[in-house]
């Protein structure tokens, strides 16, 4: 579980006996590959931790697979309508390669954060950290060109090409996946390029963006 754990000190100094507790409740479990952890419609009164893998939050809109987000390991994914709400939710979530994961109950986790406060604080820096990765993600969507947007994108998550159907990144992106051929074409014409020129200033490379 050291990706998880690795995962849970990188937001929040969680002291070891409460990490002994909050590991205590997990269950592991491995998926394949396509399996839906999350349906839309239904309740899924559980949240996964993953250790292993990779999963693709999506949405279906006019019969269309519409991608949200990625999950990879260390990374947390449920359905936020049945965490916060206790509704039932809109997003789908599936695993894109098999995954070991491990889960707990969203009645079992609610539990954790009245009795320990290093499992609450935790919880509240994680969310604290995905709403300014999703208040980014939504200026970015309404200002940037989607050339910028991929280039950011893989800048932060290197690895997402070489694991994820470029397709679900041109969904993720808002763009089809013949514009983000073609923009990935450029952005890796354009690396080329820097690497041949020492004296080349890169104004959109992967290795320039921040």
């Amino acid at each position: 579980m050291d990706n998880i754990i690795r995962r849970i000190r990188s937001f929040y100094p969680m002291s070891d006996e409460a990490l002994q507790i909050l590991v205590s409740c997990l269950k592991q479990h491995t998926f394949p590959a396509k399996t839906k952890l999350i349906n839309a419609g239904k309740f899924d009164r559980q949240v996964y931790f993953i250790e292993e893998g990779i999963t693709r939050s999506f949405i279906i809109h006019d019969g269309r697979e519409i991608t949200t987000w990625f999950s990879a390991e260390g990374d947390a994914t449920c359905g936020s309508w049945d965490l916060y709400r206790n509704q039932k939710g809109f997003e789908y979530v599936e695993t894109l390669e098999e995954t070991i994961a491990f889960s707990i109950s969203i009645n079992a986790l609610n539990k954790l954060y009245t009795q320990h406060i290093d499992i609450a604080n935790w919880m509240r820096v994680l969310q604290q950290e995905n709403f300014l990765w999703l208040q980014e993600m939504h200026i970015n969507r309404l200002v940037l060109p989607v050339k910028d947007r991929y280039v950011r994108l893989v800048s932060k998550f290197p690895k997402l090409l070489q694991r994820v159907n470029l397709g679900y990144i041109a969904s993720y992106l808002g763009t089809t996946l013949p514009t983000l051929s073609k923009i990935r074409s450029e952005v890796c014409a354009q690396i080329s390029s820097n690497d041949l020129s020492a004296d080349a200033t890169p104004s959109l490379s992967i290795r320039s963006v921040t």
